[in-house]
């Protein structure tokens, strides 16, 4: 089984929907609640994905913790 995600225009959804209905041995029908709380849900999830995939690779330049802070006190510094 493949799940697709599908956006329906208001006007055609009671068309989809009866579309569906013909088909319920077929096709299967759920809501998906991370998209219900972030209509962004999967995009966020894929840019932390590949975030994170070029943190462990080297290609994202990090920082230690300290040296963070110390940036952060010069900036704070300079601001004043």
């Amino acid at each position: 089984m493949k799940t697709l995600t599908i956006e329906v225009e208001d006007s055609f959804m009671n068309d989809f929907l009866n579309f569906v209905g013909s088909c319920k041995d077929k096709i299967k029908i759920t809501k998906d609640k991370n998209l219900e709380y972030d209509p962004y849900f999967y995009e966020r999830q894929a840019e932390l994905h590949q975030i994170r995939d070029d943190i462990r690779s080297g290609k994202a330049e990090m920082i230690s913790h300290d040296e963070f802070w110390k940036n952060i006190d010069t900036h704070l510094k300079t601001k004043q």
